[in-house]
């Protein structure tokens, strides 16, 4: 259930976005506004065709803006929590290691400097490594949800799980 725990904001997201800007789309502004607000803008000088192009206008802009926010927002999360899930993407995770690299073994942490942690858990070794921050590509496997840590330069991959 953990692994689980990085998808509550999008589905949080996708529960509460777009109910109170729909609730705001449908109301028209003569109506959210107070008299007073609505004088001072002016709007009490529209004809009631104007002011109805105006409220449709607004609803069309709310929209716009609600759904640009929602996208934005999941591909946010989905940036966020690539590794924890593979999200149909096979585009490689390309960052560097934040301090020396001295080749792999199983269990070892690979901190990365964008902040994700990776363990390894395969037996896979590469000895005679001594690189200071080293550029890597975790790529996620074909099918399910494995990931390969390469080290450029060298050939070698090992199997890694997110576990940050």
């Amino acid at each position: 259930m953990s692994h689980l725990r990085p998808l509550l904001p999008l589905a949080l997201l996708a529960a509460f976005a777009f109910s109170p800007l729909a609730a705001l789309a449908q109301k028209p502004i003569e109506r959210d506004m107070s008299p007073e607000e609505f004088k001072a803008a002016g709007l009490d000088k529209l004809s009631p065709e104007e002011l109805a192009k105006l409220n449709v206008w607004l609803g069309r802009k709310i929209d716009t803006v609600a759904t640009e926010a929602a996208t934005q927002a999941k591909d946010k999360i989905k940036e966020e929590n690539r590794g924890f899930f593979h999200f149909g993407s096979n585009e490689p995770i390309v960052a560097r290691l934040s301090g020396e690299f001295r080749g792999f073994g199983k269990g070892r942490n690979y901190t990365l400097d964008n902040g994700q942690v990776w363990t390894q858990t395969d037996s896979a070794v590469l000895v005679g490594a001594n690189i200071d921050s080293p550029e890597v590509r975790i790529t996620p496997s074909v099918s399910g949800n494995s990931w390969y840590l390469a080290v450029k330069g060298y050939n070698t991959r090992a199997k890694v799980e997110r576990v940050k």
